[in-house]
């Protein structure tokens, strides 16, 4: 969340920022709640000096009458001291709720727009192929290679479930192994992280746990969700800590499963593995100081677009607009690969999907989880965090699937993947 003194002295800022990001926020009203929680935390502080000197005069010696006045004021000042601090518990309780709402402040350079069809492109690597044969989409491809059964998925587990079988899953851990390779060799430490997440925790890192649009799956009567993310487990692992500047910055990556509701998601562009409510991913995440996040923030890019290049899929970079951002990213880059089953009226050949992105979230997070570090002035100040996605592996084996596919049915390895799934191509399956 933003340092609620910040709201109040940038209150004009603050309020275009909410409504350039489309968002629905009441600044105004984080500042009355702001300004009343201070003046009623100078009353408490008031009261309880009178207390204070009430007691100490009462260990005198006082006649009757006048230790009897000192009594009725000792109960005055009781019943008065549990008005305020009920009264100041329920102004943190509406301040803290209307200052969740209130999104990040963006980079100066990100574009301004509502929708994604407004993010910039900045960068395209590759080309995209052009097919001498009409392509399938990869949920034909998952067919008739008999890796992927979307039908059985959906009639054990419900819709936008899916069962990988035969080479998609030496295929599913080949992605992962590459993508923890390449990020150890960028000095990452791995991890693996629990599936389940506290509700504080997911409110730190900026997710809602509740409601009809919640992403999240939550534990019935256990304040626990599935994790949408590793950025969840790997943000709330440093949680209420101090951390040692000399060991900043720390870079994490973790391999977990995904659990996402997918609220409101469809389209024809959703189908398949684009969207699910189950996915294997690896994150990176970052704790740093705030002189380096933004350096940080262009290194999880580059690592991103290095994972990706290394495949041999064609893809381009989008600064995403203001709209389009989450209510934690500070600035936000996508890297969007070529997808030919992207067909249509307006896009024929196919059209660019999200497979990664990478966000700089600057303090927000940290200002939630209570992460901070000890600064050479002395001084406890909050860490920058940064996510980024190292793989989706759903998202990538799609674009594989769909880019790498071949005449006669087959779909060919990228090379750099052979090694670690042991085969060089995939071949449609006998009925």
């Amino acid at each position: 969340m933003l340092d609620y003194r910040f709201i109040k002295d940038n209150l004009q800022a603050v309020k275009e920022n909410i409504q350039n990001r489309n968002m629905e926020a009441d600044a105004d009203l984080v500042v009355q709640l702001y300004d009343q929680r201070t003046a009623l935390t100078t009353k408490l502080q008031g009261l309880q000096q009178k207390r204070n000197a009430n007691a100490a005069a009462m260990k005198q010696k006082l006649d009757d009458a006048t230790r009897k006045q000192y009594i009725e004021e000792g109960k005055k000042l009781k019943d008065d001291i549990a008005e305020t601090e009920k009264e100041l518990g329920e102004t943190e309780a509406k301040l803290d709720e209307a200052g969740r709402k209130i999104p990040n402040m963006c980079n100066p350079a990100v574009p301004v727009g509502k929708l994604d069809t407004e993010n910039l492109e900045v960068k395209k690597v590759g080309t995209p192929r052009k097919f001498e044969f009409k392509p399938k989409d990869h949920v034909q491809l998952g067919e008739s290679l008999g890796i992927i059964d979307f039908d059985r998925g959906t009639k054990v587990s419900g819709q936008k479930f899916y069962y990988l079988k035969n080479e998609a899953v030496f295929l599913e851990q080949a992605l992962i192994m590459y993508a923890l390779n390449t990020l150890r060799k960028h000095g990452f430490t791995p991890f693996i992280t629990p599936d389940v997440a506290r509700q504080e925790i997911l409110q730190g890192i900026g997710f809602n746990p509740r409601g009809n649009e919640s992403n999240v799956y939550c534990i019935e009567d256990e304040g626990t969700c599935l994790v949408a993310t590793a950025e969840i487990t790997l943000g709330g692992y440093h949680s209420g800590e101090i951390l040692d500047k000399a060991s900043l910055p720390l870079y994490y990556c973790g391999l977990s499963h995904c659990f996402r509701r997918e609220a409101g998601a469809a389209g024809h562009f959703s189908k398949g593995l684009y969207r699910v409510h189950q996915f294997d991913k690896v994150e990176m995440f970052v704790y740093c100081t705030p002189e380096q996040s933004d350096e940080i923030h262009e290194k999880l890019r580059l690592i991103e677009e290095e994972i990706f290049s290394g495949l041999g899929l064609p893809f381009r970079v989008v600064d995403t607009c203001t709209g389009d951002l989450g209510a934690p990213a500070y600035r936000k880059w996508d890297l969007e690969a070529w997808m030919p089953g992207r067909s249509d009226e307006k896009h024929p050949d196919g059209d660019y999907g999200e497979v990664t992105s990478t966000s700089n979230c600057t303090d927000y997070q940290a200002r939630r989880l209570n992460v901070k570090f000890r600064d050479d002035d002395g001084k406890n100040k909050y860490v920058h965090m940064l996510n980024g996605t190292a793989i989706a592996v759903g998202r990538a084996m799609l674009a594989i699937l769909e880019n790498y596919q071949n005449a006669d049915g087959s779909v060919t390895v990228p090379p750099v993947l052979v090694p670690l799934c042991g085969f060089d191509k995939i071949s449609p399956k006998s009925k």
